[in-house]
């Protein structure tokens, strides 16, 4: 099975409306990400666009409609449709949430949380090795960015994507701002949260930036909105994942109100340099 093999360095979602720009000279990035659902057609501007990026930088395809945390089973097609994408540009690596989003036929187009049983833990394990077997990959499963807990979880998150990653061999994706937004919600320790994270596990980083807001008592409630620079906390908490885990491939995700390239690669050079920072400190 061909294993997540991007490069330690930062990379970037692409924006079709970035390509000229990207392409006007070569960039400080390791590998730009997509989402796959954009480019399950034929053909056309995206994959044009897509097949020329490719020649010169690693690429990295994210999945947002598998629905791995359904207790349904999983829609064919669109596992069908992933496998020819995947086929086509051959990516360093292929990611998904673990959340829900499909219920009898109708897609909610929201990424939904899923309650931490045992039951669950089967179903999404079932999941991720059918869609491993079907693209002859790993695949890394993302954790979430949540609003609510479930009274009838009985196994704690963290516990739970390592038992994943245990029983199917997928890897992790660990997006260090959902981390902050969802312990900030259910005021929780985001330090502690990373503490007892399967870190070996890890292949990717995601760093974007949320929205904060006021819920119905008074409390902070912050949104994984995707619509602004990665925030200060985020970064400290990036810094300390690195730390324990040296260097590891990191996006930064910009999917809403996008700026112009040049605000888009600042955040991306930023991240580098953290990179950097943290390869030195373990050749010290």
């Amino acid at each position: 099975m061909f294993s997540s093999a991007l490069p330690h360095r930062a990379g970037a979602g692409f924006k079709p409306a970035h390509f000229a720009d990207i392409l006007a000279e070569q960039q400080p990035v390791g590998f730009f990400e997509v989402h796959a659902e954009n480019y399950m057609g034929a053909g056309g501007p995206p994959h044009a666009q897509l097949g020329r990026l490719r020649e010169d930088y690693a690429l990295s395809i994210h999945g947002v409609g598998l629905s791995i945390g359904s207790m349904q089973p999983l829609d064919g097609d669109h596992l069908a449709r992933l496998r020819v994408l995947c086929d086509r540009y051959q990516p360093e690596s292929f990611s998904e949430h673990l959340a829900w989003s499909t219920h009898d036929s109708v897609f909610l187009n929201d990424l939904l949380p899923l309650p931490y049983t045992k039951e669950t833990l089967a179903r999404v394990v079932q999941h991720v090795d059918r869609v491993q077997t079907v693209l002859g990959r790993q695949m890394l499963l993302e954790n979430p960015a949540t609003y609510l807990l479930f009274a009838e979880s009985t196994i704690e998150e963290s516990a739970f994507l390592a038992e994943i990653a245990q029983r199917t061999g997928c890897g992790l994706l660990l997006d260090v701002n959902n981390v902050f937004v969802a312990a900030t919600n259910h005021n929780l320790d985001p330090h502690d949260y990373i503490a007892r994270f399967p870190l070996a596990a890890v292949r990717e980083i995601h760093l974007s930036g949320h929205s904060e807001s006021i819920d119905e008592l008074g409390a902070p409630l912050l949104i994984d909105s995707h619509d602004t620079p990665v925030k200060d906390p985020v970064w400290a908490l990036y810094q300390t994942v690195l730390g324990r885990i040296g260097p590891v491939a990191s996006l930064i995700e910009w999917d809403n109100d996008v700026p112009a390239w040049p605000v888009l690669r600042a955040e991306a050079i930023s991240a580098q340099q953290l990179l950097d920072a943290a390869a030195h400190r373990r050749a010290a």
